[in-house]
């Protein structure tokens, strides 16, 4: 989904505050949220891409000023109403007030249908594509060009899995990047390693 939330490879926020050695929860209801959020996964209530696309159904106002476990709780809090288990007016009786929730689910997608077979050495472009449902494509490799170093096993394609559809497992190229080629003109000398799914590729 391309929203606020695609951060990767964007610059202007400043350093990253982190508490080396600090504590793993800085508040109880961090610690009961994330609880929470992991059993219902365990309970196949919702899968992790349904979970994932919660929080990036998130309005971008809200998103952007709430912190890790208030997106966490937004986005299982939302899952939850979706499946039935609770209802928003319940939420709101309990919290006291507004519980503010993700936007409405949109359309997901399926495999594509042509047959690929990338290996190991094969250069590919990433599709330049927009996608308004769930997608697992960091913003700044579109339209790039890369070469394929490794694959995985076939895995829930997740366009459609955040949609609860059914489609096809399929498996993930890793693919090496020239940071010269995702950041023409402001680079290191390095290579960046991205693993995607086969149908966000294309030969060249």
């Amino acid at each position: 989904m391309d929203g606020l939330h695609d951060l990767g490879g964007r610059q202007g926020f400043g350093a990253i505050q982190y508490q080396f050695g600090g504590p793993v929860y800085h508040s109880q209801w961090s610690a009961r949220v994330h609880a929470l959020s992991s059993l219902a996964r365990k309970l196949h209530i919702f899968n992790m891409d349904e979970y994932r696309h919660a929080i990036e159904r998130m309005a971008p106002r809200h998103y952007i000023g709430a912190s890790y476990y208030e997106r966490v709780l937004t986005g299982t809090a939302t899952l939850c109403v979706e499946k039935g288990l609770v209802s928003a007016s319940e939420l709101e009786r309990l919290a006291g007030g507004e519980f503010p929730m993700a936007l409405a689910l949109g359309p997901g997608r399926l495999n594509r249908s042509l047959p690929r077979h990338f290996e190991i050495g094969d250069v590919l472009r990433v599709r330049s594509e927009h996608v308004a449902g769930h997608v697992r494509i960091p913003g700044y490799v579109l339209g790039k060009t890369g070469v394929v170093v490794g694959r995985s096993p076939p895995s829930p394609f997740p366009d459609a899995s955040a949609h609860a559809m059914e489609a096809p497992a399929e498996p993930t190229c890793q693919v090496r990047f020239a940071a010269s080629e995702l950041w023409p003109g402001d680079y290191e000398s390095a290579d960046v390693y991205v693993d995607l799914f086969e149908s966000y590729l294309e030969p060249v």
